[in-house]
């Protein structure tokens, strides 16, 4: 793969080559922190309608405005992307009703139990 592609495919430009399209209905999402590395996503573009994705927009706004040149992006530690995306993808009605703070202070109390797990073996 050129190096020109590479570029491309990591700062989610508009248009690809026809061998790297994304199937209709998906968009690429750059998640993580501005000072971070970021890692690029394939989405299916129903999930921006979902409250928590919409929340996850809110927070990215602060960090990144709402003007910026490539794929959308998402200001969160990428391992709670992770979280949140097996979440909507699990298709429990109750992830329609779900906080986003409440699921952050979730994940992040679970975060401790592993590290602190981890360090007991």
């Amino acid at each position: 793969m050129s190096t020109l592609v590479k570029k491309l495919l990591f700062c989610g430009a508009k248009s690809f080559p026809s061998d790297v399209e994304l199937p209709e209905g998906h968009i690429w999402v750059c998640v993580g922190a501005e000072n971070e590395e970021t890692q690029r996503f394939e989405l299916e573009t129903n999930y921006l309608n979902h409250p928590l994705f919409e929340d996850l927009l809110r927070l990215s706004v602060q960090e990144f405005g709402y003007s910026y040149a490539g794929a959308l992006r998402i200001a969160c530690d990428i391992d709670f992307f992770l979280h949140v995306l097996h979440l909507l993808r699990s298709s429990n009605p109750r992830v329609h009703y779900m906080e986003l703070n409440d699921i952050m202070d979730s994940f992040n109390a679970g975060s401790r139990q592993r590290e602190i797990g981890c360090h007991h073996k």
